[in-house]
């Protein structure tokens, strides 16, 4: 694993230890040798982990749409700044650059990121680890919901156990390096009349 792409909120949150998380995750993404790639902009938990993992002397790529360069004001420090034209395309550019994903604190955008490749990790058109950074129980209740789903049948528990899931950096870290990726297999099973 050489990058690590994070996908996280544009706003801090509510809680300080939303950013102190993204802090600390930047300055490990760094000191581990590792790139971070991430949405490009300078504000909420992006700027706090984009300038953490700068400061820390680590290398950051960021990939930002045209639209949203004002809107999250793309950071001009980074080591490289990419601007693309589409939302679409800043997803694909984070995935191929990246070697394994980790979601922290964030809305619908950062969801939306994260379930994305873990649909492209579950059909096998990727085999790179994912994780949540679950910081004050944010993702408690996503978790629960999933849980939910994979009993239901909607959800195989090998692409529901395809996700790591820690409070620490370093230990959830540690967990994308150990992933083996599931086999794929058929998703779908028709019903029979």
């Amino acid at each position: 694993m050489r990058r690590v792409c994070v996908f996280c909120g544009s706003n801090p949150g509510a809680r300080p230890e939303y950013a102190q998380s993204a802090a600390a995750l930047g300055r490990l993404i760094a000191e581990s040798g590792l790139e971070l790639v991430y949405g490009g902009g300078n504000v909420g938990l992006m700027g706090v982990v984009a300038d953490a993992a700068l400061a820390a002397g680590g290398r950051v790529i960021g990939v930002i749409p045209e639209a949203l360069m004002k809107w999250e004001v793309g950071h001009a420090g980074l080591t490289e700044l990419r601007v693309v034209a589409s939302m679409h395309e800043r997803k694909a550019a984070m995935a191929d650059l990246a070697d394994g994903f980790i979601a922290l604190a964030g809305g619908i955008g950062t969801m939306e990121e994260l379930f994305e490749v873990w649909t492209w990790g579950q059909l096998g058109l990727h085999t790179k680890p994912l994780g949540f950074l679950d910081v004050a129980g944010f993702f408690r209740h996503l978790h629960q919901f999933l849980d939910h789903m994979a009993a239901e049948g909607f959800v195989k528990q090998r692409h529901r156990d395809m996700v790591a899931v820690d409070e620490d950096p370093a230990r959830l870290l540690a967990s994308l390096r150990d992933y083996a990726a599931p086999t794929t297999v058929r998703v779908i099973n028709r019903l029979t009349t």
